[in-house]
This record gives C-alpha cells, structure tokens and sequence, in this order.
C-alpha cells in the first residue's frame, strides 16, 4: 500500500536532509515510497516546494530538488549567487 501524501512528504524530506548530495533529481525520491507512482512523488515534492521546505536547484541542464539550508552550506555563506 503507497504512504499517504503527508507521510510521503516526510519521507522526501528525511531523505533530503540525510542524503550525501545536496541535490537531488526527483527519480532520487522515488525508493521513498517504491509503490507510488512517479507522478505522486513528483507531485508530493513541488508541494513541498511550494511550502517553502524544499526548493529547486538547477545546473543549467537539468533541475533538481534540494534544502535550502544545504545548498547555503554547500555553495557558501550567502547560498547560491552570493
């Protein structure tokens, strides 16, 4: 049985604090709950980036999912573009 759409998020966001890469691609979040459909993960993480708790992050090609608490760690002081 999928977890409901708040233990989901939960699970996204445990995964994005304890993951070794500060960003993530939304395929990363999908061994969160392997009996969702990609489409919920997907859904369940730009929710989260609406609430403020996770935020997109891009390379130039390609955007991913990150805290903004580590990609300030990560990319310095002032976070990403100082």
């Amino acid at each position: 049985m999928a977890l409901s759409k708040e233990d989901l998020k939960a699970a996204i966001l445990e995964k994005s604090e304890k993951s070794p890469k500060p960003q993530l691609y939304v395929k990363d979040f999908y061994a969160c709950d392997p009996e969702a459909k990609p489409r919920d993960i997907k859904n369940a993480a730009n929710d989260l980036v609406k609430e403020g708790k996770l935020m997109f992050w891009s390379s130039g090609s390609t955007t991913m999912y990150a805290l903004k608490s580590r990609i300030k760690n990560e990319e310095g002081e002032g976070g990403i573009g100082n």
